[in-house]
């Protein structure tokens, strides 16, 4: 079956800001010219999904889940899907391309459910069961309905200032989204939780002298099962993970603090500025001193 991309200048709007919200109600067809809901797709932009009524499948990447009222997922850019067996089902699409959003991950991270619905679950390998995504209460869901109507009210109103009305939404629903999962975490999803839970501590305590063993205290498990799991939904190892949180926080400062390199260095919980000016190198392809000249 091939598939059809999707382009973000065909959804957001004509000014090109990056976020929009599209309601699909049961069983309609087409909406809109660019309405792919039933088609198999992928675009480049994040799609935040939220299932308002009713039930039907979501196909992606060629693998079918069953999805009902209250489940919400995020849709990353590549991913293949499409719906169907919608007859019944509602949905509320949230769109936005996160890589034209000050989003302040740095913030979001420090809530465990935002690691998971937002940047572990998309990618972990064992989606096959879907067992990650949130179900919202009757009560979560009207919540995130209101903050949704407000913003697709925005999105057609269009009124002066309505892009950082739109955007300021976004956030309250991701922060909401995610200290939801926060409460409705399972055993079956510990796994993911608790390396969740791990990069958030590591996020708000980035330049603690971490080593692997505390790490792995921390997470409940052994060091070789926290290796395995950690990589395989970061792609990194924790340590790893570590050196280039600290990076990037120091790329932070450097850009827009008057701290010397050795003092961001040090703060950032590098003991040794060579070595720190080496690493920063490694990811930036600059030196720390050329990296704030540019900037």
């Amino acid at each position: 079956m091939k598939s059809a991309k999707a382009f973000g200048k065909h959804y957001f709007s004509p000014a090109g800001f990056p976020v929009t919200v599209k309601r699909v109600p049961a069983g309609s067809g087409p909406q809109h010219p660019y309405d792919l809901t039933e088609t198999r797709h992928y675009h480049d932009f994040s799609e935040l999904v939220i299932i308002t009524e009713g039930s039907g499948v979501q196909v992606v990447n060629n693998i079918e889940y069953p999805v009902a009222a209250g489940d919400v997922f995020l849709i990353q850019g590549f991913s293949k899907h499409y719906f169907k067996s919608r007859e019944s089902l509602s949905q509320i699409n949230v769109m936005y391309d996160a890589s034209r959003l000050p989003l302040a991950a740095d913030w979001l991270r420090r809530i465990p459910g935002y690691n998971i619905i937002f940047e572990l679950e998309p990618n972990w390998p064992e989606r096959r069961n879907f067992k990650h995504r949130l179900h919202l209460t009757p009560s979560g869901l009207a919540h995130v309905e209101t903050i949704s109507r407000r913003m697709l009210e925005e999105t057609t109103s269009r009124n002066p200032g309505f892009e950082a009305a739109l955007f300021s939404l976004l956030l309250e629903l991701i922060v909401y989204i995610s200290r939801q999962y926060d409460k409705a975490a399972s055993p079956r999803t510990a796994a993911l939780v608790r390396i969740a839970n791990v990069i958030s501590k590591l996020e708000r305590k980035h330049s603690k002298p971490w080593k692997l063993a505390d790490i792995a205290k921390l997470a409940g498990m052994s060091p070789s099962n926290l290796l395995i799991l950690f990589k395989m939904a970061t792609g990194v190892s924790p340590i790893d993970y570590v050196i280039k949180l600290r990076l990037r926080r120091a790329a932070d400062d450097l850009r827009s603090g008057n701290s010397s390199i050795s003092e961001i260095a040090f703060e950032h919980g590098f003991k040794d500025s060579n070595y720190f000016s080496k690493k920063f190198k490694q990811i930036y392809g600059v030196s720390p001193r050329q990296y704030r000249q540019k900037s």
